[in-house]
């Protein structure tokens, strides 16, 4: 066994085109440090409809040089088999982005040179940019497939590696698989050609192409006037929002500087999500300092936005369900017509208020990479702080012009001397007050994730919080309106819950939603007291029942 794990090291370590993982490799062997070892060559980062992410670090189960030529080439062996546009001299285009985490520029530009080798084209965007600019590129021009190397929100030690196809989506299955089997089919690093030059660094033309795209997102002539605060979480949204804002003819944001400038360490928060506890609090400090109208962040690589007010005397995040609420009625007051269209774990209270707008509705599995494939798409968010207000121009979620859409409704609201809380108030009065919460447990042991998902299917929970259980489905045998997936609804009355592992970090997520009716404004306070206590009490009779 031992000799069996050095040689697969020692048959990685020949192959590895980066001193500094053959260093680091180089000297696990030297230590004979086996448990090491054995983590990293337990297997191989599977890449799936998230593409692939991980910790960066030598070995098939880290993400460095090694595993991004191989994905690159299994993707361009399937882009290949598969048909691309054309042929010959005049190959399918490849456009390819990057964030400004650890190792990003290095990935793209392997990818580039894989693509160039397997005879296609590529393209490479001028810098690191946010997501949705790359979202955007592949379509504008007309590429049949897009790479984003970026991790997200994900600690600074990890990189990933995100897959689209020429429709300007994410993959799903089977190109997932499709592209997997490619990956396998690479018997050695030396087998994919890799030149040193051939394929082209983009100008700034495709990101003033996807500025200019944003002025579809506002009404001509709206209210421009509500002051904000921004923060770009160490990442790479900055430059691009304040383009952004200042083309639509928004006050300057004022910036959070400890988080302006790109920096792959993060160094200001333990998780470069605006959802993790902390992460927001010196952009809170700087409202407090410069009383905006509303705060606003983006994550690491822009294509999540969060939406903080003032609250009671201080400031509070919005919860991702209460923004994606809100411009659903920002846009069905507009008078947009086309379908709305949320992934399972978001509030039902956008079914309701497209319904009553007399729009079309649809429920998809989580990701983004369902929800842009909706027919008819106008609009589309998930909870996690993902909102897709432009599917003409992105088809993903795009933090950039959520924030350019969330400041024109603040606007709006401003001139009428009203606020987003009040909007918010409006929609419970309307539909019934929609609380959410979520329950989610990290992990270093996947197995805890696992025997948690077991225990539920073998003993699901008849009540929680007192109420009783209605319907218990296990969404693995799929439904009448979605295909399989890893995961768990309940409905009760009055309260839903689903449980399903995270596909992007080593977590298991409980997503729980509390439905209380309101006669009138005067209810809400009970209405929330009451959603509350049901929430506590949802969360602790789950926990229990999941054994986490």
């Amino acid at each position: 066994m031992h000799d069996d794990l050095i040689g697969k090291a020692e048959t990685w370590l020949a192959e590895d085109p980066d001193q500094e993982t053959r260093d680091e490799l180089a000297k696990l062997i030297a230590a004979g440090d086996t448990e090491e070892l054995a983590a990293r060559f337990a297997g191989t980062l599977q890449f799936g409809t998230a593409g692939l992410r991980g910790e960066l670090g030598a070995g098939p189960m880290r993400m460095n040089r090694s595993v991004v030529i191989r994905a690159a080439a299994g993707l361009a062996a399937y882009l290949k088999e598969n048909g691309t546009p054309h042929g010959g001299d005049d190959a399918g285009l490849v456009v390819i982005g990057y964030d400004a985490r650890h190792k990003s520029a290095d990935f793209a530009r392997d990818t580039a040179a894989v693509m160039t080798g397997a005879g296609l084209r590529a393209a490479v965007l001028p810098r690191p940019l946010p997501t949705p600019v790359l979202a955007f590129a592949i379509r504008h021009l007309g590429a049949v497939a897009g790479v984003e190397v970026t991790a997200s929100h994900n600690p600074p030690r990890d990189n990933g590696y995100k897959v689209y196809l020429g429709d300007g989506s994410q993959i799903v299955p089977p190109a997932d698989a499709g592209i997997a089997a490619g990956i396998d089919a690479i018997a050695s690093l030396h087998d994919v050609p890799r030149p040193e030059s051939g394929w082209e660094v983009l100008d700034d033309s495709v990101l003033d192409a996807y500025l200019a795209r944003t002025d579809a997102v506002l009404s001509a002539g709206s209210p421009r006037t509500a002051r904000t605060v921004y923060t770009a979480m160490h990442g790479v949204g900055r430059d691009v929002l304040l383009a952004a804002f200042a083309r639509a003819g928004f006050p300057e944001p004022v910036l959070v500087a400890e988080q302006a400038d790109p920096d792959p360490d993060f160094p200001t928060v333990a998780f470069p999500n605006p959802e993790e506890p902390g992460a927001m609090d010196l952009a809170f400090a700087r409202a407090r300092a410069t009383g905006p109208d509303l705060v606003i962040a983006n994550d690491p690589d822009a294509d999540r936005c969060a939406v903080a007010v003032e609250d009671g005397g201080d400031w509070r995040m919005l919860r991702g369900d209460e923004v994606g609420a809100l411009l659903a009625a920002h846009l069905v007051r507009r008078g947009v017509t086309g379908t709305f269209a949320e992934s399972i774990v978001s509030s039902s209270l956008l079914g309701r208020i497209a319904a009553k707008a007399g729009l079309a509705y649809e429920e998809t599995l989580t990701g983004f990479k369902w929800i842009a494939r909706v027919d008819g798409l106008r609009y589309g968010y998930e909870e996690a702080l993902g909102y897709c207000v432009d599917p003409e121009g992105v088809r993903d979620k795009d933090g950039i012009t959520a924030a350019l859409l969330i400041t024109e409704l603040a606007s709006a609201l401003k001139e009428e001397g009203r606020t987003l809380l009040d909007l918010l108030d409006d929609l419970a009065v309307e539909h019934g007050l929609h609380a959410t919460d979520q329950l989610s447990v990290r992990v270093q042991d996947l197995s805890l994730i696992a025997d948690a998902m077991r225990r539920l299917r073998e003993r699901p929970p008849t009540e929680l919080a007192g109420l009783p259980v209605t319907r218990a489905e296990d969404l693995t045998r799929g439904t009448d309106t979605l295909p399989p997936t890893d995961g768990l609804r309940y409905t009760l009355d009055g309260a839903r819950v689903i449980v399903r592992p995270s596909g992007t970090e080593p977590k298991l997520k409980c997503y729980l939603e509390v439905v209380v009716p309101v006669a009138d404004r005067t209810g809400l306070p009970a209405a929330r007291a009451r959603a509350t206590e049901l929430l506590a009490a949802v969360k602790r009779d789950l926990s229990a029942a999941a054994g986490i």
